[in-house]
């Protein structure tokens, strides 16, 4: 099942700073759930708990009801897919090598491996037979970053945690590799933990947000509900009143008015709908069928498909491009 649950964790380091203040949560289950918050609010380091590359100083971190404590580090790392902000993939070793390395270390058998690296280069849209027997400097940065995801889900993981993993890249391929995501995660449905600083980042990508100041969470939240109602002022301010404000009146808006955020591509789940259905009928809609595009027709021609998460893009950019 995966379910990961913190119970009053808290990080003390030699210092004296406090990173976590006894902190509770439960991670929701093969859900994308973001950490975010201010520089130094102890995002990074409450992911760490998770694959014990940081150890509470008091209370206790669990997978499955089983306290991480009592796990082998080694063992439970590589039963975790990890994904960082620099890639981390070796450079003296092929792309191949690169992702078969954790297979290798449980004792795949040699055809499973190879099996299972084009499986994965195929998933990120990367051609095998093109990738495989390059170097990690032979590769975009976008391209080393596709290669570190298929790393983290080479031994089928459960778990996967980024930590940050497109913010070192450009802002064309960052926006791709986040569609991207998007589309793997519909695919896998796995539990993954992914810690950013950017707010927009974590509203078009997570299906729940978790909102950290000064070693605390101060709300936890799917991203629609976390725009409607604030826990907090500072949740309020994290957020920008002027991003919220954006929102205002949202819902009375045609989808026919978001033709710009349509995708041309028919996908296999339609829903066929009239371009003058209004964003909040959509939602509810699509609140019962996460998985399902809406197919936007006007005098019987299609505009194009939009789903859940666009849709809360949508909400996030507002009206300004309206046709």
């Amino acid at each position: 099942m995966n379910i990961i649950s913190f119970e009053r964790v808290t990080k003390r380091f030699p210092d004296g700073t406090e990173a976590l203040k006894s902190v509770s949560v439960t991670i929701p289950t093969n859900k994308l759930t973001a950490i975010i918050g201010p520089s130094g609010c102890g995002k990074t380091t409450l992911m760490k708990m998770i694959n014990r590359l940081e150890t509470p100083t008091s209370g206790e971190v669990y997978i499955d009801e089983q306290p991480v404590s009592n796990k082998d580090p080694v063992v439970l790392r590589r039963s975790i897919g990890y994904v960082i902000q620099r890639i981390g993939l070796i450079p003296h070793m092929t792309i191949e090598e690169n992702i078969a390395l954790v297979p290798e270390l449980l004792g795949w058998e040699k055809e499973r491996i190879i099996n299972r690296v084009d499986e994965l280069l195929e998933l990120v849209d990367l051609e095998p037979e093109t990738f495989k027997g390059r170097y990690p400097l032979e590769l975009s940065g976008g391209q080393q970053q596709r290669v570190g995801v298929s790393r983290a889900l080479a031994s089928n993981p459960n778990i996967i945690l980024m930590d940050e993993p497109f913010s070192a890249l450009d802002p064309i391929s960052r926006e791709q590799l986040q569609e991207e995501l998007k589309k793997l995660q519909k695919k896998i449905q796995k539990t993954i933990v992914f810690v950013t600083h950017d707010m927009d980042e974590a509203l078009d990508i997570a299906d729940h947000i978790i909102v950290m100041r000064d070693g605390r969470v101060e709300q936890i939240d799917t991203p629609t509900d976390l725009l409607n109602e604030q826990a907090n002022d500072f949740v309020r301010e994290f957020i920008g009143t002027e991003r919220i404000n954006r929102k205002r009146n949202f819902g009375d808006k045609q989808l026919k008015e978001f033709r710009f955020l349509f995708d041309a591509n028919a996908p296999e789940a339609i829903h066929p709908v009239t371009g003058s259905m209004t964003m909040t009928q959509a939602k509810k809609l699509l609140d019962k069928n996460p998985d399902v595009r809406l197919e936007v027709m006007e005098e019987g021609k299609v505009l194009g498909y939009i789903g859940y998460h666009t849709l809360l893009q949508a909400a996030i950019q507002g009206g300004d491009h309206d046709e």
